[in-house]
């Protein structure tokens, strides 16, 4: 018998897109997934009609499968990555290129923002700080460097939006992706008017906030897909949101630590955005009814990989993995800034940019590598300083495929946090998510809150490595601070 699947959920992400069927108790279900892996050294700018096609190609892969074929379809879930940009005129062509978080050109705009702006306020009010990654930088930026293209645009979009207005013909905002944009009032869930009039960019420039997301798709995908003919979509979610809950971290006793390309750490919780947090974090929505607030890194797995890369690195990856387990704790005599890709969390500074002190003629690349893999997890110890104060005494729990690899590196982040680190779940933990999202708005599962966490390894911390590490940190903030607290 062939399963009666009420959720297809699809995940955008920098790496490829993911399409997958899920039951009603939200179980993927077996036989029925589809996945176009893209390679990109630079994700700063992306072609929006290019990856729109590679949806349409993983759904038409999806759909060709035994199992798909024979399932009903009611609902749709779309997971994808926050802060993208696009202008679209009124043809709903793409006027730019698709501008993703990696694009960090507007430093002096987010600069200029700050000495308009009282920073701390729209903070608390947006949940989001002035850098690159942020919408109001990057219209700014478009405006002074991209003049004729911000002319043409008559729309202002996430690709979330973008793909909406392909597949289902509206382009609307759903709350999360509207959240992260750093335009949104996040208490009352209107565009920010204070900023959008220092931005000069009208209201109706932007997408509508979409209060009952259920759209069916166009008549032409219809015909295309007709296992699709009667499916809405309900749930369009911030992979970030989505991981947690994918991952059972809907509460504040658990804390989600995802390394992919780059990294996170976040907790999501029901009710209203705290009054006040840290200056290095960040706070979005889940939905109307929730929160998640949360640190980013820039780089993360995608260090580790141009490391491997750049350096030359030959052998498996497990020999690699036994070198480094057999190296002890900062003893490399090394002080990485992991900013390849810029900073965010926790000091927001765009212009940082990677660096490696202490290096001499006796350095090896494995050296070089669990260096950098202690430096990302120092990092993630001031992103976990900062969530204590909204989530005490939580546990952590980890997901990605970079540390899914790399049993090593989890090990290093319990040393370094002090911590147990809790590993296991969905290797994609973020197409789930928003499957279970979805279930929860149309009446199929109770609460998101009652997901089981899967946990397959525990990894308890050294407290005396913890103390060497503790020394590593400190090392490395007060190179932090001379290069760039000035």
């Amino acid at each position: 018998m062939m399963p009666h699947t009420s959720v297809l959920s699809i995940d955008v992400g920098t790496s490829g897109v993911r399409a997958a069927l899920f039951d009603e108790e939200g179980n993927q279900v077996e036989g029925a997934q589809a996945i176009t892996r893209r390679t990109v050294s630079d994700f700063a700018e992306l072609d929006p009609d290019a990856l729109v096609e590679e949806v349409i190609k993983t759904v038409d892969a999806l759909l060709t499968t035994p199992v798909s074929s024979a399932a009903q379809i009611d609902t749709i879930a779309i997971s994808t990555f926050w802060h993208s940009l696009v202008g679209v005129d009124a043809q709903g062509r793409p006027t730019t290129p698709l501008l993703t978080w990696a694009d960090t050109r507007a430093v002096r705009e987010a600069q200029e923002l700050r000495a308009e702006f009282d920073e701390g306020e729209i903070h608390a009010r947006t949940g989001c700080r002035f850098h690159p990654s942020y919408w109001p930088a990057k219209l700014r930026w478009l405006k002074s460097k991209q003049r004729e293209q911000f002319e043409a645009t008559r729309l202002w979009l996430g690709f979330a939006e973008y793909l909406c207005s392909k597949l289902f013909g509206e382009p609307a905002a759903s709350v999360s992706m509207a959240s992260a944009t750093g335009l949104l009032d996040q208490r009352v869930c209107t565009w920010d008017h204070q900023l959008l009039e220092g931005l000069a960019i009208a209201t109706d420039q932007l997408p509508q906030i979409n209060t009952d997301a259920a759209a069916r798709l166009t008549d032409s995908f219809v015909k295309r897909w007709s296992a699709l003919a009667k499916a809405r979509v309900v749930t369009v979610v911030g992979d970030g949101a989505a991981n947690n809950i994918g991952g059972g971290c809907s509460a504040k006793d658990k804390i989600a630590l995802m390394i992919g390309t780059s990294g996170a750490m976040r907790v999501v919780f029901a009710g209203e955005p705290p009054e006040k947090i840290s200056p290095g974090l960040w706070s979005y929505r889940v939905d109307r009814e929730r929160v998640v607030v949360g640190g980013a890194l820039s780089d993360g797995g995608g260090l580790l990989q141009w490391l491997i890369r750049s350096l030359n690195v030959g052998g498996s990856d497990r020999s690699l993995q036994q070198q480094l387990v057999a190296l002890e704790p900062d003893a490399h005599g090394l002080t990485i800034l992991p900013f390849w890709s810029g900073e965010r969390s926790t000091g927001w500074h765009a212009t940082a940019r990677g660096g490696i002190l202490g290096l001499g003629q006796d350095t090896t690349t494995v050296e070089i590598i669990r260096a950098a893999l202690e430096a990302i997890a120092y990092r993630f110890a001031l992103i976990a300083n900062a969530l204590d104060e909204i989530a005490p005494g939580a546990e952590i729990f980890a997901t990605g495929n970079a540390l899914r690899s790399s049993p090593v590196w989890l090990q290093i982040i319990a040393d370094v946090l002090g911590r147990p680190v809790l590993f296991g779940g969905a290797s994609e933990a973020s197409i789930r998510g928003a499957a279970l999202l979805a279930l929860e708005a149309v009446g199929k599962i109770a609460n998101i809150e009652a997901v089981a966490v899967v946990v397959d390894e525990v990894f308890e911390p050294d407290m005396q490595r913890h103390a060497r590490y503790r020394e590593g940190l400190a090392r490395q903030q007060d190179l932090y601070a001379r290069l760039f607290d000035q």
